[in-house]
């Protein structure tokens, strides 16, 4: 007996089978098919009916954000939770933020606030000043060491300088400092200071009298070419000293003259040799002693054009070098560059701390009065014309 599957193909065709219905086991609850809302950040735990096992401690979750809403799909939740409360994780994939913790509720952390800029350089605003008058001077750039025609194993020093008083000038050769700009001398039994008297007069050519020298080949020229930081022992020490006339008048005659003290000048410099060449001086430092009080002296790069005589507007090395109109009377510490007016420095010190000329930081700008009837005349003049 023939068995025809005829009116099952066509039964088959026609008619879908439905597979048996796959019920949850015991241990899984069914859910209806509607989309469960998204859970409240941040997400309750679980029912305690949910849960297969109630002794199980439950940890806090994490601060992420929301999860989006999941598809109106039909899902089985199982007895163990994930992170997410999702059985399959592949079913409830989020893409979560990194976690800081700084951050609340997946938005982005805050920048971290930027520090205030740094302290513009100090302004030194104009104050009145001390004037100190120097009565004696000694040009630094005509120091020289010559050669005793009459002891050639010795050396003489020679200079040019300004007095405008009568005095004397003192040479040392290796000596320190002491209290009230006192020099003594470290070796004595080589060298005994000179003292020589001068008259007041500009524009002085000084030089050491013959036989009163020093033998520089009894010292090393270590020795020479550099000063003792311990003790500040200089190899060549200048002091040039001016002895004040008494102030006398009429309304005071007869009273007691009061006592001054002297005004000097002390240059500082050391020795150095190229082979067999001559001695070559180079200045250190230079002091003024004025009424009990000690200065050190500094050069100040660009005033000399700044206070020449004659000034000339069109002249470009006497301009300011950012703006270009102005005279410079401004310097900047600690380089000592003259080159801005007073304006522009003011200018600059909230825009930049740097020097315009060497570019070094700038700790201080201080600006330099400068008389000049003539400059300020043509000056009046421009704004008249303007």
């Amino acid at each position: 007996m023939g068995i025809s599957f005829s009116s099952n193909r066509r039964r088959n065709n026609t008619y879908l089978q439905q597979p048996p219905p796959n019920y949850p086991s015991s241990s899984s609850y069914y859910y209806p098919s509607e989309p469960p809302p998204p859970p409240p950040p941040p997400p309750p735990p679980p029912p305690h009916n949910c849960l297969p096992y109630p002794s199980r401690p439950h940890h806090p979750y994490p601060a992420y954000p929301p999860p989006l809403p999941p598809p109106a799909d039909s899902y089985y939740y199982s007895g163990g939770f994930s992170s997410s409360s999702y059985a399959n994780p592949m079913t409830a994939r989020f893409n979560y933020h990194p976690y800081h913790a700084n951050q609340a509720n997946g938005w982005p952390a805050a920048r971290p606030p930027v520090g205030p800029a740094g302290d513009p350089p100090r302004y030194v605003e104009h104050k009145n000043a001390k004037k100190v008058r120097n009565d004696v001077n000694v040009h630094k750039d005509t120091l020289r060491v010559e050669v005793d025609e009459h002891n050639p194993d010795h050396h003489l020093v020679s200079f040019v300088f300004d007095a405008l008083y009568d005095g004397s000038i003192t040479i040392f050769y290796f000596a320190k400092e002491e209290s009230n700009c006192k020099f003594v001398p470290v070796f004595p039994e080589a060298f005994m200071p000179v003292r020589i008297p001068f008259q007041k007069g500009p524009g002085q050519k000084f030089c050491q009298p013959s036989g009163t020298g020093v033998d520089l080949g009894f010292f090393e020229l270590d020795y020479l070419s550099k000063p003792s930081p311990e003790e500040d022992v200089f190899p060549i020490v200048i002091s040039a000293e001016t002895n004040l006339p008494p102030h006398s008048t009429d309304e005071h005659r007869g009273e007691p003259v009061p006592t001054t003290n002297p005004h000097m000048q002390i240059t500082q410099a050391i020795l150095e040799k190229n082979g067999d060449g001559p001695f070559q001086v180079r200045v250190i430092r230079q002091i003024l002693w004025i009424d009990g009080v000690r200065y050190e002296l500094r050069e100040i790069y660009g005033i000399g054009t700044s206070v020449a005589e004659g000034f000339d507007d069109n002249d470009p090395g006497k301009e300011c070098v950012i703006c270009m109109t102005e005279p410079k009377d401004t310097a900047v510490l600690p380089c000592r560059h003259m080159c801005m007016c007073s304006e522009c420095a003011k200018a600059l010190r909230l825009q930049s701390n740097k020097c315009p000329i060497c570019r070094q930081p700038i700790e201080e700008l201080i600006e330099i009065k400068i008389n000049n009837g003539n400059r300020e005349r043509s000056r009046e003049s421009k704004r008249e014309e303007a």
